[in-house]
């Protein structure tokens, strides 16, 4: 096995426990109203930051260019209920 395949074995084993860690940690507690309306926000704010890196930059500089203007158009069609095939 060559460096890279132990590589990518740790960081699999690494990941899944820190995932499990959630579990063993919170494990059938209720968790306060707080911090559960803040972790449902959580996967809106993730998606919001990957478009916008993905839309607004380019490389290592921010750019606007003809991205913007599809994830203008997006919106709007989104934003009249058009059907998702139109929106992608």
């Amino acid at each position: 096995m060559n460096m890279s395949w132990a590589l990518v074995i740790w960081l699999s084993i690494g990941a899944y426990a820190f995932k499990m860690l959630g579990f063993v940690v919170v494990g059938g507690r209720k968790l306060p109203v707080a911090i559960s309306r803040c972790l449902v926000l959580i996967p809106a704010a993730l998606l919001a930051a990957l478009v916008f890196n993905g839309t607004f930059t380019n490389g290592q500089e921010i750019a606007i260019d003809e991205r913007a203007i599809g994830l203008g158009v997006a919106i709007v069609a989104a934003w009249r209920k058009l059907p998702l095939i139109v929106v992608v």
